[in-house]
């Protein structure tokens, strides 16, 4: 996930717009009733991603080993966490991780190998220099992905290879030096090596409201196939704003599956401030993010039950999103999950827990 892309844009239109900061005092009261674990719900895996210092918050632990049944690591198998200015590795909260699913029977989707983004200094360090570059990145993918062979189910190999806009392909520390092509192939055959089990995804954003950059995403993602390319799924993050026109998640999953390969829906989230104008109410909004989940989660169901690989949530509580993080631009008073601050569910959870119920008639 690019944690600077939604905070830019929050923060430009917040400036424009004030009075689409969230008035909290119309916020929907939960129902009274039992809670069904959303896990035992789902006809799918149905997960959250978690970062290991929350398990040391018991109603985090207790709430993401109840109602799900995989973990997507957050930042934790990243470079920037993994990767220290010496080029020593460091694996503490994936391992914290891997033994919290081992424990609560859960699946482990491992985020991510290569990111744009992400240049730790004892990489760039080694800019221009092909043959080093080519030693560092292999060995590091080795060693990563052969840590967690038989604990990951899966991994995001490469993350948002596509430009914001959507017409091209990312220039980075990685193409640069490895080539377009030729670093997305690298990592892909060099995480199969390593574990020959993950199903290896390449993963991106926007892909939902932005169909040019779809198409490039999928262009690419087919390109990689003909050649060869042991890509096993693909990955959608789906952080979606209430002014998300209806459909557009439904239009996208068809366009997304029409390859034939397992979906993750990687990264879901709904954000109560819009990207856009929006003139409606605060109950307006929370009944425009329920239809999003509802509609996310349907659509997902629709596909082929082969590639129905997953329907990841971004968080478990409100209190943790990214998207309350104001030095990203974000609203310390969005409430954009299942669960509210004290770890209650929230009406959009008995939404989703419905939609859920419908998927597993159908």
């Amino acid at each position: 996930m690019n944690l600077s892309r939604r905070g830019l844009l929050a923060s430009s239109l917040a400036l424009a717009a004030c009075d689409r900061r969230l008035d909290t005092s119309t916020a929907q009261a939960a129902p009274t009733r039992p809670v069904r674990p959303l896990r035992d719900l789902a006809p799918f895996p149905f997960g959250t991603q978690l970062i290991s210092t929350e398990l040391a918050t018991p109603v985090i632990a207790q709430l993401a080993g109840r109602h799900f049944d995989q973990v997507n690591t957050g930042f934790e198998l990243k470079m920037e966490y993994i990767v220290q200015p010496d080029g020593r590795l460091r694996f503490e909260g994936g391992d914290r991780l891997a033994t919290f699913c081992r424990d609560h029977d859960q699946a482990l989707h491992a985020h991510t190998l290569i990111w744009y983004a992400d240049t730790p200094a004892w990489f760039e360090r080694l800019d221009g220099s092909r043959r080093a570059m080519e030693a560092a990145f292999d060995g590091y993918i080795r060693e990563v992905a052969g840590r967690y062979a038989g604990r990951a189910r899966a991994w995001d190999v490469v993350n948002e290879p596509v430009t914001d806009e959507g017409s091209s392909l990312r220039d980075s520390l990685w193409s640069r030096n490895l080539g377009q092509d030729g670093h997305f192939i690298r990592a892909f055959e060099l995480a199969h090596e390593a574990d020959p089990a993950a199903i290896l995804f390449t993963n991106d954003y926007n892909l939902e409201s932005n169909p040019t950059k779809r198409r490039t995403f999928l262009h690419l993602v087919e390109r990689m196939m003909t050649r060869g390319v042991p890509i096993g799924g693909i990955g959608t993050q789906c952080h979606v704003s209430v002014d998300l026109p209806r459909g557009a998640l439904t239009t996208a999953m068809r366009d997304i599956a029409s390859l034939g390969l397992p979906v993750h829906v990687s990264e879901f989230d709904c954000s109560l401030v819009p990207d856009g104008a929006f003139s409606g109410s605060t109950s307006d909004r929370e009944a425009a993010q329920i239809r999003l989940y509802q509609e996310a989660i349907e659509s997902f169901a629709a596909l082929p039950s082969r590639q129905q690989y997953g329907f990841t949530v971004w968080g478990v509580r409100d209190t943790e999103s990214w998207l309350r993080r104001t030095d990203w631009g974000g609203d310390p008073n969005d409430r954009p999950l299942l669960f509210d601050d004290a770890g209650r569910p929230k009406p959009v959870f008995w939404a989703v827990a419905e939609a859920l119920e419908r998927s597993s008639r159908d």
